[in-house]
């Protein structure tokens, strides 16, 4: 008989996760499940007599069965990520409930429930196992472990609704990214654009129109789509004015009209979560949100927000007026304001000759084998580790998937990881991530943990690899910061090991932190070698990369500010929500955290999958509050002189041995407290954004 395609705890053989093979299969593992939380509740509810419990009677069999949910649901999720099709989205769909069935039952059975409060009660516990069993306390009091009979019914409705809600929502926006596309026939209308952009739009025309022969890049047609690849570049770079308009007005308005409308959506899944926070007698849904969140309470997020607001909000008024009177010193029409589509393109114009920075010009010097190279050199240096390509082929989701193994100093193999790193918009969601393919776990069997690291960057062409931007290098890095924290963990416990049980707003810590080394001399010079002569970025284009850190920073910073009060507004003002709708309230906030009014086409929300197809939700604060954390955890290697290598080498045990090896151990601020030596403040971030406090 042929071996199940869910064997958990091993890499996946995503090959065979056929459609036909998961509707097969899939119903056995709900079965398995199933049968396994009988059988749990069955032990634990004669157990439950004993004067005191045991961890690993409780614990282990838990885990287990949570690993195989995790593991195999993870698999199916993975696939709707970067593979997504017709039958895979109906087969997540048709599961969906299920899996939001399973994870309720588990999460309001009073068995097990007791069963945790009781080995917490007759044990004295030291502080992971404590940490550990205060989490899934709490997590099943927020599945609704205390609710009545009426209550729990309507809650796991809502759970269940929430599910649909949140898939549709996502695969409207890629339906709609997908659905809109442009075919240029004329030469002008790509004038500005990069020959690199050029060939791709020519070789995406060639596939959608099915033509014969070679694409020809100098003579089109050329494709124009909303891939963030394409979009980004040619609002950019693209000469053409109207065009810019019409693109940006259908980036901005994805999703929100026609059958890929999500403004119902948006307002179904506000009012839901609202009523099911209030179930459960939180006032709102940022307050259910934070209650197991570092920052704990709303006012101190807005405290912090609004830190940052006050400065960039000041600078960003002044970055814009200094690009209109440029733009109108340079051509731009003497009686109108740049427009929302204008403003990264006289951006560019105006860092190339402020900065005399070309962007697309130091591509050549970011080839991707390169910048990996560069990458693992440095994690070698910091965290005494080898990252090495496997020679065994691991089984992937797609040829251009790379499999890389990290040794530890001694040379065993502690770790593993995928890295996915070109954009494919017909198949695979915009953005870029990490998760967990396999946790580490010591617990009857010894896996080691295994990442899945996703980006969405410029693919080869015919006759160059993968030429990557600066932006794009830095996304890199950041992933791949999320993926030592999953990798190097220490932690023997499964619930608290990697990124396991660390607060949401603290998770970014690493990644954040990884991006800042990109900025650092010596670590890009390393990396960045010219794809045909080999030659080094030269020390001027490097200054000019740093002083581009913070060019327009005060708009970049507000962008993301007017993103966080946005989602913290819409999940916690409930009374002053009331008869508004979730973009009226939006475009009330943009006075206060946008120098441009968001024009009438502007559903931004409609595609924000962040905070309502995501795990964002009264949460995208955290990229701001971990940056806080990660700012100064960077700037202690400042202090220690980053050419000292010697100290720096110290600092980056020090880093690896509390940040990334302790994972959700201990509380953020007491690993940060470990690591720093005291409280984290925001002085260095608020330099790291060219941000003064004064201002």
């Amino acid at each position: 008989m042929e071996a199940s395609i869910f064997n958990y705890g091993k890499l996946p053989e995503f090959k065979k996760f056929t459609s036909d093979k998961i509707n097969q299969e899939f119903p056995q593992v709900i079965k398995k499940i199933n049968l396994d939380f009988q059988n749990i509740e069955n032990f634990l509810s004669n157990y439950l007599d004993q004067d005191s419990l045991e961890w690993g009677k409780v614990i282990n069999p838990l885990n287990e069965v949570n690993e195989i949910i995790r593991w195999s649901w993870g698999v199916i999720s993975h696939l709707n990520g970067v593979k997504n099709s017709e039958s895979l989205r109906e087969i997540y769909s048709k599961f969906l409930p299920e899996i939001i069935n399973i994870s309720n039952k588990f999460g309001q059975s009073k068995i097990i429930y007791n069963a945790l409060v009781k080995l917490k009660e007759t044990n004295n516990f030291d502080g992971i196992k404590n940490r550990i069993l205060d989490k899934e306390i709490i997590e099943m009091e927020h599945k609704g472990i205390s609710l009545n009979i009426k209550d729990q019914k309507e809650f796991n409705a809502i759970s269940e609704k929430l599910g649909k809600l949140s898939t549709n929502f996502s695969n409207n926006v890629l339906d709609a990214t997908n659905g809109w596309s442009l075919i240029l026939n004329d030469k002008s209308k790509v004038d500005g654009l990069p020959e690199r952009v050029l060939e791709l739009m020519s070789i995406s025309a060639h596939e959608h129109l099915k033509k014969e022969g070679e694409p020809d890049t100098d003579n089109g047609p050329w494709k124009l789509s909303l891939d963030i690849p394409t979009y980004t570049s040619f609002m950019t770079y693209a000469n053409d004015r109207s065009l810019r308009e019409k693109l940006y007005k259908a980036f901005v308005s994805r999703a929100s009209q026609g059958e890929n409308n999500n403004s119902q959506i948006i307002e179904d899944i506000i009012s839901l979560r609202t009523k099911q926070a209030k179930l459960l007698g939180y006032e709102s849904w940022a307050e259910l949100s934070l209650s197991t969140k570092m920052a704990k309470e709303i006012k101190n997020v807005e405290k912090l927000l609004e830190e940052l607001r006050k400065p960039a909000f000041k600078k960003a008024k002044n970055e814009l007026e200094i690009l209109n009177k440029f733009a109108k010193d340079n051509g731009f029409l003497k009686t109108e304001d740049l427009e929302p589509w204008d403003i990264s393109y006289w951006s560019e114009l105006l860092r190339k000759e402020k900065l005399n920075l070309d962007q697309e010009s130091l591509r050549p010097w970011f080839p991707l084998n390169d910048v990996l190279k560069g990458l693992f050199d440095l994690s070698e240096k910091l965290f005494e580790i080898k990252v090495i390509e496997s020679t065994n082929k691991a089984p992937v989701w797609n040829d251009d998937v790379l499999f890389f193994n990290i040794f530890n100093k001694d040379n065993e193999k502690i770790a593993s990881f995928y890295l996915d790193p070109y954009s494919r918009p017909e198949s695979k969601r915009g953005g870029a991530w990490m998760d967990e393919c396999l946790n580490k776990n010591n617990i009857g069997r010894n896996t080691l943990p295994v990442a899945y690291l996703v980006c969405n960057q410029t693919p080869p062409s015919k006759d160059k690899p993968s030429l990557m931007s600066f932006d794009e290098v830095q996304t890199l890095f950041h992933e791949f910061g999320h993926g030592l924290q999953h990798m190097l963990t220490t932690v023997n416990l499964p619930q608290a090991a990697g990124i396991n049980n660390v607060e949401w707003d603290a998770v970014e810590l690493p990644s954040q932190f990884m991006e800042n080394w990109c900025f650092h001399k010596n670590t890009l010079l390393n990396i960045a070698k010219h794809y045909k002569t080999g030659e080094s970025l030269s020390d001027a284009n490097f200054e000019k990369l740093v002083k581009n850190r913070t060019f327009n920073c005060g708009m970049a910073t507000l962008r993301q500010l007017h993103f966080a009060i946005t989602d913290l507004r819409l999940h916690s003002n409930i009374d002053s929500n009331e008869c508004k709708t979730a973009d009226e309230i939006r475009k009330e906030i943009a006075l206060q955290t946008t120098v441009i009014d968001p024009i009438k086409e502007d559903k931004f929300l409609c595609c924000f999958s962040h905070i309502f197809a995501g795990g964002y939700s009264a949460g995208y604060y955290s990229y701001k509050w971990a940056e806080v954390l990660s700012a100064d955890a960077f700037s202690m290697f400042e202090e220690a002189d980053l050419e000292n290598n010697k100290n720096i080498k110290v600092v980056g045990r020090k880093f690896k041995d509390t940040i990334l090896s302790l994972g959700g151990s201990l509380s953020p601020l007491e690993v940060f407290k470990l690591f720093r030596g005291r409280e984290p403040k925001t002085d260095p971030l608020i330099r790291h954004l060219g941000l003064s406090s004064t201002t």
